[in-house]
């Protein structure tokens, strides 16, 4: 989905002719995991997706006069109301993770020049809560490209209905959509992590087994289209924005095209051929007229497969890179939302990345001692829930999700990192970050709603201009700790 697409409809040939040839990429795929070398290097990499608002808190449907101001490093997101901004593969170990926080820094702060020219702002958040299902319902919301018409196109021709967006805790939110509008209100950060095929099994396992944990100690998008709602909102938004199904699908246990899975795998085949088996292509653009070659280097391109895959939004999805001499994988972690700050984003990183090495090479996995279902269920508690969430733990049965942390991940977490050489000073600096967060249980989502409970002590209601206004300064509050860079557990929610 990062690549431009020539049209936004295709016909019956082009589909079936796409079928056969994303059949015959798997064949080529399998082969070549099999008898090929691949890059083990174990860099890592970010992507980050940010929202554009005008003086008054709301969106600024203004990315393509923003995005003009910059390079090929940021890109357009379905949303027009969105940018999104790459950092560069890079190594954690030493003070690599200082590196990226100065990275993103520095890339943020390129954006936001680049905005301000524009008259706008830039706000890091998981959802804006200034959202309105009003905007959402008027055409002018999608950033006008190809790609993002034949995507919204394929999704609402295989659904044929409206779309039926519900997400009613605490507050009642349920709303229908003519095409996939909400979806551009879920802006995360994906961090990459490099592996080779050997051991990219146990890194995708390990990092399914902790998307709970990670999900509740990071959530930052509690409030949706001005709702109260779950902790972390983009998860049941996403996956209800981009259902091709109807009812009568989900009832026959069609599996819905944002997944979290449904067991441990063996071998990035597994997902592969996962995708293959049970999902409809989307985009059946053809390598030709897509531009892509056959081989790049010595490797094969797999553009139909790699095109397909972008159409299955897994949380932790695989990625094949033919790259430009050896092959390598990678798994995008995609659950995080964005923000609240560059070192909040790096706190999150440096757990995620020496928890999974922690977990990777732990005699004993977590992933055989904790089922499939179990770990689906701390990834929905955790991102209903935030830090009030409990989740099930191998040998701890059912226990708080920052004691968890506390007392049980975060000193794996340090582990994993020491033995990927990083800093001591490095080490301490992000998982006290971390600590603090579990401990305070402040994360971005608690502070939103303390703040707009500060703000308006009596309660509002939504869809009223309280709850408008109070929105709107939440958000200024927002933005102004958000350019201090202090750490969010760190923020004042009292008037």
């Amino acid at each position: 989905m990062g690549d431009a697409v020539s049209t936004d409809k295709y016909t019956p040939q082009q589909r079936s002719k796409y079928r056969r040839l994303l059949g015959e990429d798997l064949e080529i795929f399998d082969s070549h995991l099999q008898s090929s070398e691949f890059e083990d290097t174990g860099t890592i990499g970010l992507e980050l997706e940010l929202n554009l608002v005008d003086e008054s808190m709301q969106p600024a449907l203004r990315n393509r006069e923003v995005l003009a101001e910059l390079d090929d490093g940021y890109q357009s997101e379905i949303g027009a109301f969105n940018v999104e901004m790459n950092h560069p593969t890079m190594k954690v170990t030493g003070d690599g993770l200082q590196q990226l926080e100065d990275g993103i820094s520095l890339r943020l702060d390129t954006v936001r020049a680049a905005a301000a020219k524009a008259g706008v702002k830039v706000a890091m958040i998981g959802t804006l809560p200034t959202v309105t299902a009003e905007l959402l319902q008027d055409p002018s919301w999608m950033t006008p490209e190809n790609r993002y018409r034949a995507l919204n196109n394929a999704v609402m021709e295989s659904r044929g209905e409206l779309l039926r967006v519900d997400v009613h805790s605490p507050e009642t939110n349920v709303n229908n959509f003519a095409d996939i509008a909400p979806e551009s209100t879920c802006t995360s950060m994906q961090l990459h992590l490099q592996v080779a095929p050997n051991r990219f099994a146990p890194a995708w396992n390990a990092a399914q087994a902790i998307a709970g944990v990670q999900v509740a100690l990071g959530a930052n998008s509690p409030l949706f289209l001005g709702h109260k709602t779950w902790h972390e909102s983009r998860i049941p938004v996403f996956q209800q924005s981009i259902d091709t199904r109807t009812s009568e699908l989900v009832a026959q246990g069609v599996r819905p095209r944002v997944w979290f899975g449904e067991r441990w795998i063996t071998s990035v085949f597994d997902l592969f051929e996962e995708n293959v088996r049970y999902f409809s292509p989307l985009l059946p653009e053809s390598r030709e007229v897509a531009g892509t070659p056959i081989m790049k280097g010595k490797s094969p391109a797999l553009h139909y497969l790699n095109l397909h895959n972008g159409t299955v939004w897994r949380w932790n999805r695989p990625i094949y890179d033919p790259g430009a001499d050896l092959p390598h994988l990678r798994v995008e972690n995609r659950l995080l939302p964005a923000g609240p700050t560059p070192v909040d984003i790096v706190a999150d990183a440096a757990f995620y990345y020496g928890l999974l090495h922690h977990l990777i090479n732990e005699n004993r996995p977590v992933w055989s001692r904790l089922t499939f279902q179990d770990a689906e269920k701390n990834f929905l508690a955790g991102a209903r829930s935030g830090m009030s969430a409990r989740m099930k733990w191998p040998t701890l049965g059912t226990i708080g999700v920052g004691d968890l942390i506390t007392e049980h991940l975060l000193p794996q977490a340090r582990l994993g990192l020491e033995n990927l050489e990083v800093d001591k000073e490095i080490i301490d600096k992000y998982l006290d970050i971390v600590e603090a967060r579990a401990r305070t249980k402040q994360n971005g989502a608690n502070w939103q709603l303390r703040t707009l409970a500060a703000i308006e002590p009596w309660g509002t209601t939504p869809k009223t201009p309280e709850r408008e206004g109070a929105l709107a300064e939440m958000m200024r509050r927002y933005l102004e700790l958000q350019q201090t860079g202090k750490p969010v557990h760190t923020w004042p929610t009292t008037i």
